[in-house]
């Protein structure tokens, strides 16, 4: 069978001005050494997830093995991406869970796939013209912003158990990303839990008993959502998920016109389907015990470094984090990282995640001059962090969900009386 890549000039060299497009590849032994390298870039967000939620590692990594396939056959090999754990899932997760039950949270997790897939399904029939218009960048940037803020408290919790390890995990992510020229410099996360983890394991913070335990060959353990025919009860979770498709959305349109700013315009086009496959991914992963799935801007640095947009490489990456996960030792080595490393990082990352919405606001000019925005943004921003709850007939309605939906009511309302009233011209 003939593969679906072309080789891109000898194989060998990608010249200064030019690009290895999403349909072209280099050599195999290239293809497989940036597909590796794609592993890499993911894998420190990506097993954060699980080790911060509590889901077992290798399914996590198996279903974004899976996803990514499944991504790349959805949109036809023309969009390069690597599906990993999405962050926006990880305080609905927590919220979610009791003990090692993650049926509720699975269940959440199998909800917003399928509504993903859904507004995939309507982008693809009617454009993302609607998608903008619900949720113009002061919307967007408040809603991804406000998830990582009200992760905050998580963060402070770990960092209190062991705050010289955090301290040291913080210091190496932080100088890393100065120090380090390239991809390495885009690889900081991944330092910095390394080097936090070496200073744990000087400090007697890791115990290593289940990793002597645990096979090098094995499949993964896998877990199923609570069936809400049987169980209803884990409709009051909802509330609490149905938000991370809004994020979810915007971070996949997001990546598509990376891409194609960098390669082609025509990958636009694309957009339908990558909220679709992403949608199937996270239904796939949430069937069987694996977190939710999201397109990777650690990747997309990749890219940009390389100047390598084949998606053969992301073919590699996907089957090797499948061969990864079917080893439960490396799982119970990740699972042995300590309270203080995560402390470490996510005070970091969570305040990253925060710092992305900020990034939209910033890249799209939003004019913090009106009250509009101002409102919109401060409003749902004091909500999230404060973690407002409400209950209403058995559901309860969180930070995240109070602040995302008061960040789309409030914008558009004040929109709405402002042009009735000619203010919005003040």
């Amino acid at each position: 069978m003939e593969l679906p890549w072309k080789l891109h000039g000898d194989g060998k060299n990608v010249a200064a001005s030019t690009i290895v497009a999403p349909e072209e590849r280099l050599s195999w032994p290239r293809t497989i050494g940036l597909g590796m390298q794609h592993v890499v870039a993911m894998f420190g967000a990506t097993f954060l997830v699980p080790i911060l939620t509590g889901f077992p590692p290798s399914t996590t990594l198996l279903f974004s093995g899976l996803g990514t396939i499944l991504f790349l056959l959805v949109t036809r090999n023309k969009l390069p991406s690597y599906l990993g754990s999405s962050f926006a899932f990880i305080a609905p997760i927590t919220a979610a869970t009791v003990g090692t039950n993650y049926g509720n949270a699975l269940f959440g997790i199998v909800v917003v796939g399928a509504m993903l897939a859904i507004v995939g399904l309507l982008v693809q029939v009617t454009g993302s013209g609607w998608i903008d218009a619900l949720m113009p960048p002061v919307v967007a940037g408040a809603i991804v912003a406000l998830i990582g803020f009200n992760l905050a408290p998580a963060a402070g919790a770990n960092f209190a158990q062991a705050p010289l390890t955090a301290v040291i995990t913080l210091a190496a992510v932080l100088l890393s990303a100065v120090f380090f020229r390239g991809i390495l410099g885009r690889l900081s996360i991944f330092i910095g839990v390394l080097v936090g983890y070496a200073a744990a394991v000087l400090f007697g913070q890791v115990n290593f008993d289940k990793v002597a335990e645990a096979d090098w060959i094995g499949l993964p353990t896998f877990a199923f959502p609570t069936n809400p025919f049987t169980d209803p009860t884990v409709l009051a979770f909802l509330p609490a998920f149905i938000p991370v498709v809004l994020v979810l959305i915007a971070e996949n349109v997001g990546h598509v016109r990376g891409v194609a700013q960098l390669t082609n315009p025509g990958v636009n086009k694309l957009t339908g389907r990558a909220l679709f496959a992403d949608g199937v991914a996270t239904m796939l992963a949430g069937s069987f015990g694996g977190s939710g799935t999201t397109t990777y801007g650690e990747n997309i640095g990749v890219m940009a470094a390389t100047r390598v947009y084949s998606t053969a490489a992301y073919w590699v990456a996907g089957i090797f984090a499948i061969l990864l996960s079917l080893s439960p030792k490396v799982g119970a080595v990740i699972n042995t990282i300590p309270p203080g490393v995560l402390g470490g990082v996510t005070t970091a990352l969570y305040g990253l995640i925060g710092i992305i919405g900020v990034k939209i606001w910033l890249d799209n000019k939003v004019d913090f001059n009106s009250p509009i925005n101002q409102f919109t943004a401060a409003t749902a921003l004091i909500i999230a962090i404060a973690d407002y709850t409400i209950t209403i007939g058995g559901i309860t309605f969180t930070g995240i969900a109070l602040g995302t939906i008061a960040a789309i009511v409030v914008y558009h309302v004040m929109t709405a009386v402002a042009r009735v009233r000619g203010t919005n011209k003040l």
